[in-house]
């Protein structure tokens, strides 16, 4: 381990930094019900610097947790309704000419925010969805002659429908692979449809003040930054990563004819990371096995590629992963 931190000053930072999650979840228990994966998933990224994909059928409360979680932190918000029309320039900016001054100036888009929700993402064109590719993994924004930096925190959350639904587009894979999570949800249990019913008739519209600042997240990110992973693990992510490239050497030679392709190095980056955050969620300032298999799916299903043949058989990358986790072994 490095010479920063050790495990018992670790634990007693994150114990200090607790305040952080229990604000950030009493202010989402006021306006979700249940969906407690859905939270973890968002806080996981928020944690993590990383941006989040969740997938649902409209009315599962997707966008409202986006909104929330940015509520809470002073920071600034833009949502992007992604439509089949929408351009390049309605989410970067563009140039415009000015008379005045005879010179062309920056209008810079919604996408100069610390969260930007991108609504019903796969409803816009590939042309788009390539305008998000250099601000999700660079930070930046390129507009004519001018690369422009974006703030810190900068977090992209966006929900999509499933690709079944009329209107829709395959997301890159490029893109994709920019996203640490891509979060499937669920419909609620009967209970917690009975809450949400309540919680819509009755409840009041009182004031939802931000809880925490820009500063509070950027302070929190450098601690998860600090939290131990132990070569053993970092073996262990490799192995899971690996097992989707060649499963035949893993002894999963039945997935060998259902994986096009597998994990990149960015998932293997990318599960160190969220498993990082995991621990932190758990008050721990080391990552443990269980940690990286909590966020596995969530970092994985949308990194491999299933054939014609896995799709022929309704083989899903969700049942892929878990014949891996099944098979490699756990130190």
């Amino acid at each position: 381990m490095d010479e920063t931190l050790n495990i018992r000053e670790l634990n007693e930072l994150i114990a200090s930094k607790s305040n952080f999650l229990s604000l950030i979840r009493s202010g989402m228990d006021r306006k979700i019900v249940g969906q407690k994966h859905l939270i973890d998933s968002l806080l996981i990224a928020l944690l993590s610097n990383g941006h989040v994909l969740l997938e649902g059928v409209p009315g599962l409360a997707k966008t409202l947790a986006i909104r929330t979680l940015a509520e809470l932190i002073d920071a600034k918000y833009n949502r992007i309704q992604f439509t089949p029309d929408l351009l390049p320039a309605d989410v970067i900016g563009t140039l415009i000419y000015s008379v005045k001054k005879e010179t062309f100036e920056i209008k810079k888009g919604p996408i100069f925010a610390n969260f930007v929700l991108a609504d019903e993402i796969n409803r816009a064109p590939a042309k788009v969805q390539s305008a998000l590719l250099e601000a999700m993994q660079e930070r930046q924004v390129t507009i004519g002659d001018d690369t422009l930096p974006l703030d810190k925190p900068f977090l992209v959350m966006a929900t999509q429908n499933p690709i079944e639904q009329e209107g829709t587009y395959p997301l890159p894979e490029a893109q994709t692979d920019r996203f640490l999570l891509k979060v499937v949800i669920g419909y609620p249990e009967k209970e917690e449809e009975k809450k949400i019913i309540r919680q819509n008739i009755y409840a009041d519209d009182d004031d939802f003040k931000p809880l925490l600042t820009t500063k509070d997240v950027l302070d929190v990110q450098k601690v998860v930054k600090k939290i131990y992973i132990d070569e053993k693990i970092e073996n262990y992510i490799v192995d899971l990563v690996f097992a989707t490239r060649d499963p035949r050497f893993y002894g999963l030679n039945d997935l060998v004819p259902l994986i096009s392709y597998g994990g990149s190095p960015r998932a293997s980056i990318s599960l160190a990371i969220a498993g990082r955050a995991q621990a932190f969620l758990q008050g721990r300032g080391y990552v443990i096995p269980e940690d990286i298999r909590a966020v596995c799916h969530d970092v994985l299903r949308h990194r491999i590629g299933i054939t014609y043949e896995a799709e022929a058989n309704n083989v899903t990358s969700d049942q892929i992963i878990t014949e891996i986790m099944d098979k490699v072994p756990v130190p």
